[in-house]
């Protein structure tokens, strides 16, 4: 029995899938996971998503669909959280290539359904970015989740859209969404983040964590990204939502933009034009700055008083917890050390480490 889970953003929400295929299903044989390889720039230094040419040790799957088994590597300089995860992980993680627009993701979907006759298919967003119109003013990367939701529309087979944590990207805010969720279908737990804990030991994904953290009873407000956003993780945090799959389509307007593009070149210029930005030209620009950036390992003697000070302004703003990555930027660290910071900080203040957040009040 296969199931298809369809991790609507990439990066995060294939972590998520594997938690709710065990939530959801008992973790019963391996699930075929379908998921972008675009990973921040801490992991992955150039701009964009990854395509199948970007690696080398693909698995054929069908004849547009590979799999990204343990042995694959991503070619310099790009980087890839996939390998790993399907080293952790008992899925099959088939790479979603985006480069040939909706057209080439629909193909994908189509293959991967005749193949394997999936039992269910379901479409995981973290967040519900999927809900976005497109102009919402805190709206940072809708892209990957507008692409998948054109494609998914089009394929001839019953599909489920899930949104798990409402709001816990820090893009849209719960109470915009709220409206327009469907019925809880399961509310993670403890429990359920278990099967995939040690991944959230090194997985970048602040959504992920976040989800991971709340189903674990973590509570307050947490603070992501490089700008700093602020994000409540209440009781809705571990909530997973049946959303109207039709009803999403016809609010998100770049999903309707893209609808039949062959390139991703297009998606992008759409993205432009509905949302007046692509998340792309974003991180080619941070790249941009980042390139020259001195990687060295983080000094305790320098890191953890430039951590009090820190701590001590969030308090100020009311954050009880950040993340990993938001450490990193915030303490002015390369993000390839972000691994060697966690390191140093749970060593030096286990009592800090709420796993898997970094509390601060």
């Amino acid at each position: 029995m296969t199931r298809l889970i369809v991790a609507a953003g990439g990066g995060g929400d294939a972590v998520a899938a594997a938690m709710l295929h065990a939530a959801l299903y008992g973790g019963e044989g391996r699930a075929v996971i379908l998921t972008y390889a675009w990973d921040r720039l801490i992991v992955d230094p150039v701009p964009g998503p990854r395509g199948a040419r970007d690696f080398t040790g693909l698995e054929p799957v069908t004849p547009a669909v590979r799999a990204v088994p343990a042995g694959a590597r991503p070619i310099a300089p790009a980087g890839s959280t996939l390998p790993r995860l399907a080293a952790e992980l008992p899925h099959t993680f088939a790479l979603l290539d985006p480069y040939r627009g909706a057209e080439g993701v629909t193909r994908q979907l189509e293959e991967l359904v005749g193949h394997f006759d999936p039992e269910s298919i379901d479409v995981l967003d973290v967040g519900g970015d999927t809900l976005a119109r497109g102009d919402e003013p805190t709206l940072k990367s809708p892209l990957a989740d507008a692409l998948t939701l054109a494609a998914v529309c089009q394929v001839n087979a019953s599909v489920r859209l899930l949104v798990a944590g409402p709001g816990l990207d820090g893009e849209l805010s719960p109470d915009g969404l709220r409206p327009l969720l469907g019925p809880v279908v399961h509310t993670l737990t403890a429990g359920d983040v278990e099967r995939i804990s040690t991944v959230l030991e090194w997985h970048p994904s602040e959504a992920a964590a976040m989800l991971a953290a709340t189903a674990r009873g973590v509570r307050g407000t947490c603070e992501v990204r490089d700008a700093g956003l602020p994000v409540a993780l209440t009781d809705e945090g571990p909530r997973v939502h049946e959303v109207d799959l039709d009803a999403a389509v016809s609010r998100n307007r770049l999903a309707q933009a893209v609808m039949t593009t062959a390139a991703l070149d297009e998606v992008e210029a759409h993205s432009r034009e509905v949302c007046g930005f692509s998340e792309i030209d974003y991180e080619r620009a941070k790249a941009a700055r980042l390139k020259d950036r001195p990687s060295a390992p983080p000094d305790p003697d320098a890191v953890l008083p430039r951590l009090e000070r820190f701590e001590a302004e969030a308090r100020g703003r009311g954050v009880t917890h950040t993340t990993f990555r938001h450490l990193t930027e915030a303490l002015d660290i390369d993000g390839s050390r972000r691994g060697a910071l966690r390191r140093l900080l749970v060593d030096s203040r286990p009592e800090r480490y709420d796993a898997p957040l970094w509390r601060i009040a």
